[in-house]
């Protein structure tokens, strides 16, 4: 997330990252997209100012009832139930948080489950 809010180019990507990361726990998720809205309100991109707008009020339920798309990267111009991969490197990180990648009992699509929300 320190890489998300500098002033680095690679911001973005990080932000990305971070969104993957965050989905299981309501507040980091919900964060993430705020630091994503910052992003694009300094980019002055309307397209994903009012995408992550949207998001920020999802975002929290989302994770409480565990229905989002594992590995979506969280932009405004990836559908916001659009399962994506996950890197190998950020999936070892949720399985060691206790998250199980996959769908749900339920049959949704990408969702991922733990037993402690309040994040690693």
């Amino acid at each position: 997330m320190a890489t998300a809010t500098g002033p680095t180019p690679e911001r973005r990507a990080a932000a990305e990252r971070a969104h993957i990361l965050s989905q299981p726990w309501p507040w980091r998720h919900t964060r993430t997209h705020g630091v994503m809205l910052r992003l694009a309100m300094r980019d002055r991109d309307l397209v994903e100012i009012a995408g992550q707008l949207v998001r920020l009020v999802v975002a929290a339920p989302g994770s409480l009832t565990g229905r989002y798309p594992d590995g979506n990267t969280g932009r405004a111009r990836v559908g916001i139930r659009t399962p994506m991969p996950v890197p190998a490197d950020i999936a070892a990180l949720l399985a060691d948080a206790g998250v199980r990648l996959g769908p749900a009992d339920d049959d949704t699509p990408g969702r991922a489950t733990t037993t402690d929300r309040s994040g690693p």
